[in-house]
């Protein structure tokens, strides 16, 4: 009978249950998170995670075809639907016909999931020029808004380029963000999130990329539509030259108290 395999969202759980799909000799009806609680006539299986048991699905994987395993690494980061699905029916049929599979981009088991890897890598190119940072209380902060789950795409890029930086990158779409300092890095769940306001003199520059920005501009070469192609508007909204007057605004300088009686006569004292 089939079964909806139930697992806790990581890529390890995912592969746990190509694993019991794979021992029980049952293809599953679905796959569903431990939020997803959407309503279900099939039987729910809930898959426990076992590193043990993930390993042996990768290392079956990159025995066949080591762009495969790139493959089904990279599908399980795309915003594809029904990922799980299309992710286990590549496995399957890669089980099946072997490394030749990934040559024929025609088949209905593999072109879903090159598609779907082509989105992610063109929005992580994207995303490497058009990622803005600000520099808060000496920490480079920044924040995108994704399709795709490219944190861990952008790591190693973003890392290496500010290796000596202190680092966050807040992913809006799925409420993670990417924390560097000092060699060591981590990708965490964060629901809530909310960019400080900058200093004067971070104000300063916003301003100053913002007046660069307009002076490169050719106004008789103006051209929205390309504009829109090379730099697709939904990455407008946490790009600093497409913000209103708000955003650079410094925070109120900090004002010192006035002296106490007792301070000031601890300094006539002096």
């Amino acid at each position: 009978m089939d079964t909806v395999y139930r697992y806790d969202g990581s890529f390890e759980g995912f592969l746990c249950c190509v694993f019991e799909s794979y021992v029980n000799k049952e293809p599953p009806a679905a796959f569903q998170t431990a939020e997803d609680l959407n309503p279900t006539l099939f039987p729910i299986q809930w898959v426990e995670s076992d590193e043990a048991h993930a390993q042996r699905i990768l290392r079956s994987i990159n025995r066949r075809s080591a762009y495969a395993l790139e493959l089904v690494e990279k599908g399980f980061l795309t915003c594809a639907e029904e990922r799980e699905m299309m992710l286990y029916c590549f496995i399957r049929a890669l089980y099946d016909f072997g490394p030749d599979l990934v040559h024929r981009l025609s088949d209905e088991a593999v072109y879903p999931l090159v598609k779907a890897v082509r989105h992610l890598d063109g929005e992580v190119h994207l995303l490497r020029g058009f990622t803005r940072f600000s520099d808060l209380g000496g920490a480079l902060v920044g924040e995108i808004a994704p399709k795709n789950r490219v944190l861990p795409l952008l790591r190693p890029h973003f890392c290496s380029r500010f290796y000596n930086e202190r680092l966050i990158l807040y992913d809006r779409t799925h409420q993670e963000a990417l924390f560097y300092r000092d060699g060591k890095w981590c990708i965490a769940p964060l629901e809530h999130f909310e960019m400080a306001r900058p200093s004067e003199r971070e104000a300063q520059f916003r301003r100053l990329w913002k007046r660069f920005y307009d002076t490169v501009a050719i106004a008789e070469r103006y051209n929205p539509k390309c504009r829109r192609t090379q730099m697709p508007m939904r990455y407008w909204d946490t790009m600093t030259e497409f913000q209103d007057e708000s955003y650079f605004e410094a925070a109120p300088a900090a004002v010192e108290p006035p002296p106490t009686p007792a301070a000031l006569e601890e300094g006539r004292r002096a």
